[in-house]
């Protein structure tokens, strides 16, 4: 299992950084790593809400079906995706802060089956997209990471 955490202070008001990044459709406006997002049941963020999310991969794009796990809003949203090969478990929780907020963005990412085997260097792979995400992340929100 290959996990990245990383937490951004913003500006934003909760309640903003919340109602955009609940919205998977904003991923590719942020994250590199994501070419781009179709939603494709719900209208917008909730608990009901997929996504198709197609990602760089090294062989070429992929697309992972994301659905929302936990939606507690305007604080936190869990988002899962599972494929053949891999699962991916994405918590955001957004908490007010006297200056605007802070964001805790906190990803998983499984190899399954004999693929597991790999998860070592999944790993190392995965710190350098989440260290770009995060980048992506600060940016739009105009923010620092702080973790």
């Amino acid at each position: 299992m290959a996990t990245y955490v990383t937490t951004v202070a913003s500006t934003w008001s909760a309640d903003e950084a919340f109602a955009y990044l609940s919205d998977m459709r904003t991923f590719a406006d942020w994250d590199p790593g994501v070419v781009g997002v179709v939603q494709v049941e719900g209208d917008g963020a909730g608990p009901d809400a997929k996504y198709d999310v197609s990602v760089k991969g090294v062989a070429g794009d992929l697309v992972m079906r994301y659905r929302t796990i936990d939606f507690a809003s305007p604080r936190r949203i869990v988002l899962r995706a599972d494929t053949r090969f891999l699962s991916s478990l994405d918590e955001i929780v957004v908490e007010p802060t006297a200056d605007g907020c802070s964001v805790t963005y906190d990803a998983e990412l499984t190899m399954r089956g004999p693929l597991g085997l790999l998860d070592p260097l999944l790993g190392l792979a995965f710190g350098r997209i989440g260290d770009r995400a995060a980048a992506g992340l600060t940016r739009v929100l105009t923010g620092e990471v702080v973790h």
